[in-house]
């Protein structure tokens, strides 16, 4: 399998391989990382499954466990969300930690979560979605967001900023973003009532909605979402794209569309390095 990118390295650790963002890496203070589908004898149908609601939840613990080992995340800290492509954003503490992993879910709707504690590991799910990394280089607070097309529109991008300036005192021309891997525009067509909730964010559309034939629309995740986070006061030159197209990159990772529904599931971590 060849892996080409400019931003990302793929990294293997005891047969279990996963991304991270060249420029998130070079921040001293946090640890980040997105799976993959390539974990060597895992025992979930799909491999390397991180969602409990498609596989046995043992096979899907152990994945977890293994993955952490291989990223250099704590099993114990993880905190993850309850997505259903919204936009309420957690605020997470020690107190969380196990939430959706080992300990049951207590809110039903979480597509944010942020934290300024070391040691608390952010966990959000993917297998299309855009994913939203937030470094802030001031305060030392983080984020993580799930971006479906519907919290993309929500402008749930926004919503974490705002949480982390009214929680932390976040500066956003202090953040440092990373946005996707995701579907990219090369395959992600939308009907027209789709087109319409981005045409209506009063954004630069042209650079991110592209109508063709048939009524449909291609449309650009990560533009939307970059023009979104320029919006909210963070600098240009302080987001990182994704160059990696899930669905053609459907060896190495999980794509809804490439497998028409029948998929695991992968997670983006982060983390503030415990002292």
């Amino acid at each position: 399998m060849e892996f080409k990118s400019s931003v990302f390295t793929l990294n293997n650790n005891n047969g279990v391989s996963y991304l991270t963002y060249d420029s998130l890496s070079r921040i001293p203070f946090i640890r980040h990382a997105f799976s993959t589908k390539i974990g060597e004898g895992t025992r979930t149908v799909h491999p390397m499954d991180m969602s409990f609601d498609h596989d046995d939840r043992d096979a899907v613990t152990e994945n977890y466990k293994r993955f952490c080992s291989a990223a250099g995340f704590d099993y114990s800290c993880l905190v993850a969300s309850s997505q259903d492509h919204h936009t309420f954003v957690r605020v997470c503490t020690s107190a969380e930690k196990g939430i959706g992993i080992y300990r049951a879910k207590d809110i039903e709707s979480v597509d944010g979560l942020v934290t300024i504690e070391p040691g608390v590991t952010l966990c959000t799910y993917y297998a299309d979605c855009t994913p939203l990394f937030f470094v802030d280089t001031g305060t030392h607070a983080i984020g993580l967001a799930h971006a479906g097309w519907r919290g993309t529109v929500g402008r749930i991008a926004e919503k974490v900023v705002d949480t982390m300036r009214d929680s932390f005192g976040t500066d956003p021309a202090d953040l440092v973003c990373a946005v996707g891997p995701n579907i990219s525009v090369c395959c992600y067509e939308v009907d027209e009532p789709c087109a319409g909730e981005f045409y209506a964010l009063g954004l630069d559309s042209d650079r991110f909605v592209f109508p063709k034939e048939g009524g449909k629309y291609m449309v650009d995740m990560l533009e939307c979402n970059r023009q979104i986070l320029v919006s909210c006061g963070v600098k240009p030159e302080n987001i990182t794209l994704s160059d990696v197209c899930t669905q053609h990159n459907s060896e190495l990772l999980w794509s809804h569309r490439a497998t028409k529904g029948d998929r695991g599931t992968m997670c983006a971590m982060l983390r503030i390095n415990p002292d």
